[in-house]
């Protein structure tokens, strides 16, 4: 008979039995949730993995934008109108600054806030508006020397990118044709605006990833930027000062609210130089009013006055209605109970001598002879009423009435003296390019072009020829513009006078004093528009107040271009005006 086990060995055996089954339950436990974690990262890395993938290109890969750098403008001989130069933008990240301690009153910080002057706490502002953001600008267009200095300061979650800043080198004397752009470097004024598609190309991308610091440790993939273009314009930047800083004279001189002066090469259509006064500084834009900056040679509209009495003329010959050397009576008459009265009161005036005294009884006798729409397609066929279609923003197309059909005998004198109709400058300068060219009509261009330059005939050149040789007499002694003559050289020119029109449509007690011409007369080369708009010095006729500074400007024109002279020493008194009753030296017109 065997002994019974002790008590003790029962124990030890109940024992080495539960620590056996503890024992293989833990292991299948771990064994269990091991496979379920091998299972999920191999659902989340074979089976599905964009979501990981997603998640951490958010938190790591960055798009940079490759920006090029905005094209050049220039001058017809390369001279630089406008040109980008380096700046630096200054940003932060505000989730890093916080992390990093936040913005403190510590010396670099306080060199920061001193180095944008601006204070340290606008920058905690900007930083704090939200704390979890990745990207707020500090500063924009920073000199790079400063930026160098931002960079050794070391602050975390400061950064700095590269962009540039457009530099006018002409200032103040192309602002209105070349314009400016924002901070974006983006057109918003003039040549910037209109071509602003040319000159700034198209960016480029670069995917790239970064760390936690915001280093860049690889780069993904890179879309290729598009180059921007340079732009060469028609201008000559020469030129282009002259003709402003004799228009600001002008301006000054007689107490004018603006000036507008445009200059054209007659056998190209290029526009040499185009200019407003006041000017605006384009490099610094403070307090610059919008107003200020309008393009007056393109926006503003004016009765353009008795500029257009050459085209009544050179009708009046192409219809057979005179001939040169008839001669008309030119006292006062009455038309519908109003009448049609000159300056100056003469009894007979030949052809020539209506444009040397600027004769609105004379025109409007020619005009009154012909049918109405004559004019009307004269005016249009010289480019009155119609887009230049330069491919400036804001170019207004005037006011013509090409779809009236009833017109009163007042209505018809009065257009024969620029009334009822209204222009811009540069329609008034493009109608006398046409009359520069004896009546082929070229297309303006604001961009350099290579002639020859084919253009469209709209009017016999003969009796073009015989109509600028009358406006020669305009300059000559005894005639309303003389003021604008040029020792040596022949011009034709016209002077005109006209009442500004308030906002009501009424007129009010302003002026508009015009003086458009060519030069030299015997083979024209230029032509130019001088208008000034309401004069206060006392003065307002056209051959008193625009006829100097066109002048001025054509007689610098012809000198810095080398035109030779083309006028003949000679003693011989201008006669062309006949019968006259009452002699007129004021330049009225």
């Amino acid at each position: 008979m065997k002994a019974p086990r002790s008590s003790k060995n029962k124990r030890q055996e109940e024992q080495s039995s539960y620590v056996g089954w503890r024992f293989a339950l833990l292991c299948g436990g771990i064994l269990l949730a091991l496979v379920g974690l091998l299972s999920r990262v191999a659902y989340l890395q074979i089976i599905s993995p964009e979501k990981l993938v997603k998640e951490g290109d958010m938190r790591s890969l960055r798009v940079q934008e490759v920006v090029t750098t905005r094209g050049m403008i220039s001058d017809r001989e390369g001279r630089q109108l406008a040109v980008s130069v380096p700046v630096d933008a200054i940003w932060a990240d505000p989730k890093i600054v916080h992390e990093e301690g936040g913005v403190t009153n510590d010396e670099r910080w306080k060199a920061l806030a001193d180095a944008l002057e601006i204070p340290l706490e606008q920058i905690n502002t900007k930083v704090n508006a939200n704390p979890k953001g990745r990207f707020v600008y500090l500063a924009r267009q920073v000199n790079p020397s400063i930026g160098d200095y931002i960079r050794k300061l070391k602050l975390p979650g400061i950064y700095l990118r590269k962009e540039s800043r457009r530099y006018y080198p002409s200032g103040p004397v192309a602002a209105h044709l070349i314009g400016v752009t924002n901070i974006d470097a983006e057109g918003i004024e003039g040549i910037e605006k209109s071509f602003d598609r040319w000159l700034k190309g198209s960016s480029g991308e670069r995917i790239v990833r970064k760390d936690r610091a915001g280093r860049v440790i690889e780069d993904i993939s890179s879309t290729d930027s598009q180059a921007a273009h340079n732009l060469v314009l028609s201008i000559d930047e020469r030129l282009q000062s002259l003709v402003y800083r004799e228009l600001t004279k002008g301006v000054q001189e007689n107490k004018a609210e603006s000036g507008t002066a445009i200059l054209v090469d007659v056998n190209t259509g290029e526009i040499l130089a185009m200019a407003n006064s006041p000017s605006y500084n384009p490099n610094n834009l403070a307090g610059t009013t919008m107003d200020l900056m309008r393009n007056r040679a393109i926006t503003d509209i004016f009765e353009p006055g008795s500029t257009v009495k050459p085209l009544v003329v050179m009708s009046a010959l192409h219809n057979g209605i005179v001939k040169e050397n008839t001669v008309l009576n030119t006292y006062p008459y009455r038309v519908n109970g109003h009448e049609i009265k000159d300056v100056g009161r003469y009894a007979e005036l030949s052809i020539t001598g209506i444009l040397q005294k600027s004769s609105n009884v004379g025109v409007s006798k020619l005009a009154l002879a012909m049918p109405a729409t004559e004019l009307v397609d004269v005016y249009y066929n010289f480019g009155f009423g119609k887009p230049t279609n330069l491919g400036l923003v804001g170019e207004s197309s005037g006011i013509f009435p090409s779809k009236k059909t009833r017109w009163a005998d007042l209505d018809r004198a009065t257009f024969s003296f620029g009334y009822g109709l209204m222009v811009t400058p540069l329609q008034l300068v493009r109608a006398y390019a046409t009359i520069g060219s004896f009546g082929i009509y070229r297309p303006l261009s604001i961009t350099k072009v290579d002639p020859p330059v084919p253009g469209t005939r709209v009017f016999p050149e003969s009796t073009m020829k015989t109509v600028v040789h009358m406006m020669e007499s305009v300059a000559l002694p005894g005639g309303g513009g003389t003021r604008a003559a040029i020792k040596g050289y022949r011009i034709a020119i016209k002077t005109g006078t006209a009442k500004k029109v308030g906002p009501d449509g009424r007129y009010v007690n302003q002026y508009i004093s015009y003086t458009a011409g060519i030069a030299p007369a015997s083979k024209p080369r230029y032509a130019l528009v001088i208008v000034i708009n309401d004069p206060k010095a006392g003065k307002y006729y056209g051959g008193v107040v625009s006829a100097p500074i066109f002048g001025a400007i054509m007689g610098g024109v012809l000198r810095i271009m080398n035109i030779e002279p083309d006028a003949l020493a000679t003693d011989t008194k201008n006669e062309l005006a006949i019968n006259k009753i009452k002699e007129d030296k004021s330049g009225r017109s």
